[in-house]
């Protein structure tokens, strides 16, 4: 790859030194807002101070505190990056743009997924360079997460992550300029976790004119924990660490010891009578919300939002299959698993046999875990935004199946992120415990969604017609 001068730009904080290569200018690291220390870690994003002189954004940035995770035999780690590297200025953004000038080029935010817990900027699928090839300004954001970002305390705003990714939208809106960027064409976009986050910007009247377009990949617009819900976690944590559950408690602990006690919060029940667990038991955090975003896209800028939104035909998969319980899911199993995530288990488990009436009980183990995490609050979103949008929502279906351990991890969930970043021919993506598995993946599929994904951002439209709520029917992406 040819060297090149490294690039400076000034920003209203300061000046910020990138690097240039063949894809463009990337800068990294640089804080959108002060660092979560000490309590301020539970209050919400406050502006940062600033610097004098030349800003070094040629290294990656530290990482929100965060356990390790473990997918059993599928490798996750360009999904989950390096994990907690320490440092106290993790409320950052890297930018990757075709060029720092005066161009006004579309900008898209990126809010990665890793069940509110893990994740960051540093993960190798959120590579940017085809994004700046194709004339993108491209934003990824870190995010506070676990107890710091999304437990409801006593003293402290809820859904402190979520208020950060809008600080984030804030810098986007004042300083993207400076980076080729058009801050009036901003489309923001996010998986998983991720995802969700996007959906509950949609219904948030603080995000009114921070971003003209949004696209939720394998999110929820039904994935927001209830007040009572999150109080069962919250009084848990305060247990397993011997405090109250306030702020100004939690605020005296160190990062390390939240870490220590997520396995104590692991498994939590939280049914109540009016709620079933949105995230079947997988994450103790999620957002608070006494009403879900999908029900409450009026109070926010939804209306005036193009939409791009949808699932995965597996997502369920990478839950059953890298732990081996696609062969060895019983249908108590399925029943365990339907009993925290629908209210009448058994019409449920009825309903997807009729659907899939070969299925093995690990399919169906599957099938209703992406049904209940992913594909009822997608569709209950997409709905939603299209009886207020006016033709403004689009709907895919991601179907290419993974060849990863020995060809059944399929199209599970994450599996669709290389084809959006079109890096799906990367080694590290390969391998029988590679995410996309040993056989070569389809160029042409890779070319086809991230043209949709770039396509959007610059239009509005993906290339596909609108969601009809009256006629649903997802454009089919592999598959």
């Amino acid at each position: 790859m040819t060297r090149y001068a490294e690039p400076v730009v000034e920003i209203p904080a300061g000046a910020v030194r990138g690097v240039r290569d063949d894809s463009g200018e990337l800068y990294r690291a640089i804080p959108y807002a002060a660092a979560p220390i000490g309590a301020r870690r539970f209050a919400p994003p406050t502006p940062h101070p600033g610097w004098s002189g030349v800003r070094d954004g040629t290294q990656p940035s530290p990482t929100a505190p965060q356990p390790v995770r473990d997918f059993g035999r599928l490798d996750m780690t360009p999904y989950f990056g390096p994990g907690w590297v320490r440092g106290e200025e993790y409320l950052t953004v890297d930018v990757r743009t075709p060029a720092a000038d005066s161009g006004r080029r579309p900008v898209m935010v990126f809010v990665h997924g890793g069940g509110f817990v893990t994740g960051s900027t540093r993960a190798a699928l959120y590579d940017g360079s085809a994004f700046a090839r194709d004339g993108i300004v491209l934003v990824t954001v870190n995010y506070r997460l676990g107890i710091p970002g999304f437990l409801d305390l006593a003293g402290a705003p809820p859904n402190r992550g979520l208020l950060d990714v809008l600080a984030a939208l804030g810098w986007v809106r004042a300083t993207i300029g400076a980076f080729g960027g058009d801050p009036d064409n901003v489309t923001i976009f996010g998986q998983s976790a991720g995802g969700t986050l996007v959906g509950a910007l949609l219904a948030t009247p603080e995000a009114d004119g921070l971003f003209r377009r949004a696209i939720i990949q394998s999110g929820s617009g039904t994935g927001a924990f209830t007040p009572e819900q999150a109080q069962r976690v919250t009084a848990a944590a305060a247990t397993a660490l011997g405090v109250e559950p306030t702020a100004e408690a939690f605020g005296a602990i160190p990062d390390e010891r939240f870490l220590e006690i997520l396995p104590a919060l692991a498994g939590l029940d939280l049914r109540t009578g009016t709620a079933t667990d949105p995230l079947a038991g997988l994450s103790p955090f999620s957002l608070v919300l006494a009403v879900q975003p999908a029900d409450g896209l009026a109070d926010g800028p939804a209306g005036d939002v193009d939409l791009l939104i949808g699932t995965n035909t597996e997502e369920g998969h990478l839950y059953v299959v890298p732990q081996g319980n696609l062969e060895s899911s019983t249908n108590a199993d399925v029943l365990a698993v339907a009993a925290t995530v629908y209210a009448d288990p058994e019409a449920k488990i009825a309903e997807h046999r009729a659907a899939l009436p070969n299925a093995t009980p690990g399919e169906l183990r599957s099938a209703v875990l992406g049904e209940a995490l992913f594909g009822a609050g997608t569709t209950r979103m997409a709905q939603a935004h299209a009886q207020i949008s006016d033709g403004r929502t689009h709907v895919y279906s991601f179907g290419y199946r993974s060849t990863a351990l020995n060809g059944r991890l399929g199209a599970a969930h994450t599996v669709e992120l290389p084809f959006v970043f079109d890096i799906a021919d990367k080694p590290l993506l390969h391998g029988d415990t590679g995410l996309l598995g040993p056989d070569p993946a389809p160029s042409d599929l890779a070319t086809r969604v991230h043209t949709a994904w770039v396509t959007f951002a610059d239009t509005g439209t993906p290339g596909w017609a609108a969601y009809d709520p009256q006629q649903p029917v997802a454009e089919v992406l592999g598959g």
